[in-house]
C-alpha cells in the first residue's frame, strides 16, 4: 500500500469520525501540524510528492 493510499484512507476515516462526533478532529490535527511542524509530516509529504527539501524546481 502506497503512502498516498494510506493518507487517503486515514483522511476518509477521520472525516467519518468528524461527522459522527461534533468535535473538529481534522482541524485540531492541522493546527498541531502548523504549530509544531513534526518531522513525520515532512517525511510523509516528501514521500507523496517525491521531494527531499528545498530543491523545488518548476
Amino acid at each position: 500500500m502506497t503512502t498516498k493510499t494510506k493518507c487517503l484512507i486515514t483522511l476518509i476515516l477521520l472525516s467519518m469520525v468528524d461527522t459522527a462526533i461534533p468535535f473538529p478532529i481534522i482541524g485540531v490535527i492541522l493546527i498541531y501540524i502548523l504549530l509544531q511542524r513534526p518531522p513525520w509530516f515532512k517525511n510523509v509529504t516528501a514521500e507523496i510528492y517525491g521531494s527531499t527539501g528545498s530543491d523545488h524546481t518548476q
